[in-house]
């Protein structure tokens, strides 16, 4: 323990713990998509590569994305928060209503279409290239709810604060978002908490802003009845139908409600402790519907096991503490806001997805994060990471050590550049001393005589008591 706490207080800590915790998990999951796609992919197009090739592109472009946001300053997350967030709206209206104004063959099947735009669902297309709007939504609410709550500052403890422009703009996307993916909008609740709980707002607003959070959750639980998500107007309300599935499940659970918690309990039972062998598993093959995706976690216990599953937990563990570490250590509000509201967000997605795989929470067809095959998810993930590790870089300590001992010219090119030092070791001038303070050095004595001087006079003084008398010298 001695040791690792030697460890962790090097200057540059959090960077390295959040870029170890963070490549790790992404290893594994490009490796488990593989596992969970191989199969069916061979099946269908004879090419068993193909979910991973797709998989592995995103993934590099993501890190193209984590490249780039390593390298900015928080001046220009702060300015890039209001574009985000803009963008993401005008995304999730278009998809909306392609759903709504221009539907196509189905219902059942949620697609729209106006010439070459294609709206499935969550989903945007435009010839090859899918977006998905409500990904891109978590990182704009990062930036701009962190700028916005930053720049009020001590305002936040009157309500008219956080009523304007916050609560609107929020409430706006958790009705474009929800109406679809009740999952995802869960996942921005997660963010806001986290946002407003580092800004250290006070008890009573949380329990007034979880009030109006079961409300809104049962509107759109609502909702589902009427066309909301993936329900239909002339069939159960499936979102109603998780619920009490999850409070009350049936002595026979192989109706549609609960398939796939069945298939993904016997994957997990089927596992054991150390897993029946990566690649080997069952369940993929088609017996658990969406095991690629938002059950993939289902398929490393079954191929791993319980020690495979605890890895992946625990690397999760090393993410939060990695993130939170860096709220608390930046001393920019902008920064630390950031910081705690993309952590919460991603453990909080993280314990969503396993607690519906395991059973232990409702079923929210959420992806796990870094895990589950998804392009605009992990391109958006890593490049949370990004601003992660930007901030990382800008912590007081690792700033200072990174500017005493620079890295090569070429490195700060390629890699990144060099974070700004603290605001004081750039000649920020020094209080001026408080009251009972002692006096500057230079300073007189009361009675006329320079404190240089008393130095002198007191430094001969004990010279020649250390030296003895006059006949113990010359003895």
């Amino acid at each position: 323990m001695a040791a690792l706490r030697g460890l962790l207080d090097r200057p540059l800590a959090s960077y390295y713990v959040l870029l170890s915790s963070a490549g790790l998990l992404l290893v594994i999951g490009l490796t488990m998509v593989f596992s969970a796609t191989s199969v069916t992919e061979y099946a269908n197009g004879g090419n068993a590569f193909g979910a991973l090739t797709k998989q592995a592109l995103f993934a590099v472009i993501g890190l193209v994305a984590f490249w780039a946001c390593q390298r900015l300053p928080a001046r220009t997350f702060r300015a890039l928060g209001r574009p985000v967030l803009g963008l993401s709206v005008a995304l999730l209206l278009v998809l909306n209503g392609l759903l709504v104004l221009f539907p196509v063959g189905d219902p059942d099947l949620k697609i729209g279409k106006l010439g070459p735009l294609m709206a499935s669902l969550n989903w945007l297309h435009l010839g090859p290239v899918q977006v998905q709007p409500s990904e891109l939504a978590k990182f704009g609410l990062v930036l701009w709810g962190a700028d916005l709550v930053a720049r009020k500052g001590a305002e936040l403890g009157y309500w008219r604060e956080l009523a304007l422009p916050l609560f609107p703009v929020v409430g706006l996307l958790f009705v474009l978002v929800g109406f679809n993916d009740l999952g995802t909008m869960l996942c921005l609740l997660a963010l806001l908490v986290g946002l407003l709980w580092a800004a250290g707002v006070r008890m009573r607003v949380f329990a007034t802003l979880s009030l109006l959070g079961l409300a809104g959750i049962g509107l759109l639980v609502a909702a589902a009845s009427s066309g909301g998500g993936s329900g239909s107007s002339d069939q159960p309300n499936y979102r109603l139908l998780r619920l009490t599935t999850f409070i009350n499940p049936p002595p026979d659970c192989a109706e549609n409600a609960c398939y796939q918690l069945r298939e993904a309990r016997l994957a997990i039972d089927h596992g054991g402790w150390f897993g029946v062998g990566l690649g080997r598993g069952i369940a993929k093959w088609d017996w658990l519907p969406q095991a690629h995706n938002d059950f993939i976690f289902a398929v490393i216990a079954e191929e791993l096991g319980v020690v495979g599953c605890a890895v992946v937990l625990a690397l999760f563990a090393v993410l939060t503490y990695s993130g939170l570490r860096i709220a608390r250590r930046v001393d920019d509000p902008f920064r630390r806001l950031a910081a705690a509201a993309a952590t919460t967000w991603l453990v909080g997605q993280a314990i969503i997805n396993v607690g519906g795989v395991t059973g232990l929470l409702p079923i929210t067809g959420l992806p796990l994060p870094f895990i589950s095959d998804g392009g605009s998810a992990l391109v958006v993930t890593l490049a949370a990471i990004g601003m992660l590790a930007s901030f990382a870089r800008a912590e007081p300590d690792a700033a200072r050590a990174l500017n005493a001992r620079p890295p090569a010219r070429w490195v700060r090119l390629v890699w990144a550049p060099l974070p700004p030092l603290p605001a004081d070791r750039r000649g920020r001038s020094s209080p001026a001393p408080a009251a009972g303070d002692a006096p500057p050095r230079s300073g007189k004595r009361r009675d006329g005589q320079t404190r240089s001087e008393s130095g002198r006079v007191a430094g001969s003084r004990a010279a020649r008591e250390r030296a003895g008398p006059a006949n113990e010298r010359r003895r």
